[in-house]
């Protein structure tokens, strides 16, 4: 068994499609959804982890981009903005993983290690500048 984070992204023709069901029935896959969201647009995005075999996984993919929807290499929903960022640091006591942390105590200036980051989008409403971000924000 094994484990793979995808973040998918549908656009008006594939929004309305049960993609979810059908990666549990038609290619035995255990799903855990993390967020999902659909805009006024009628696009969508979602983020969740599919379990079961390597094959059945790619099977699942496979599935999903046949049926028009794209997966982000990103597999994250967290945007951090560099240019943006002041280094204010109100992010990092609302980052539980270090994903925002203080690289140099000389410089103090905030970096982001996304390898780290679990989604958590605890540092969004604490960022004044918006420098954090989501795709699932409004």
């Amino acid at each position: 068994m094994k484990t793979r984070k995808l973040l998918l992204t549908f656009n008006k023709n594939s929004v309305e499609k049960p993609i979810v069901y059908h990666l549990v029935k038609d290619f035995d896959l255990i799903i855990n959804l993390y967020r999902a969201r659909i805009t006024a647009e009628e696009q969508g995005s979602m983020i969740l982890d599919v379990t079961g075999s390597e094959k059945n996984i790619a099977d699942g993919i496979a599935f999903i981009e046949k049926e028009g929807v794209s997966i982000d290499d990103a597999q994250k929903s967290f945007r951090w903005d560099e240019q943006i960022c002041t280094s204010c640091g109100n992010c990092l006591t609302h980052c539980p993983v270090d994903a925002l942390h203080i690289e140099n105590k000389k410089t103090m200036k905030v970096v982001f290690e996304p390898d780290l980051c679990i989604d958590c989008l605890g540092c969004i409403d604490n960022c004044p500048y918006g420098a954090c971000q989501s795709i699932f924000q409004e």
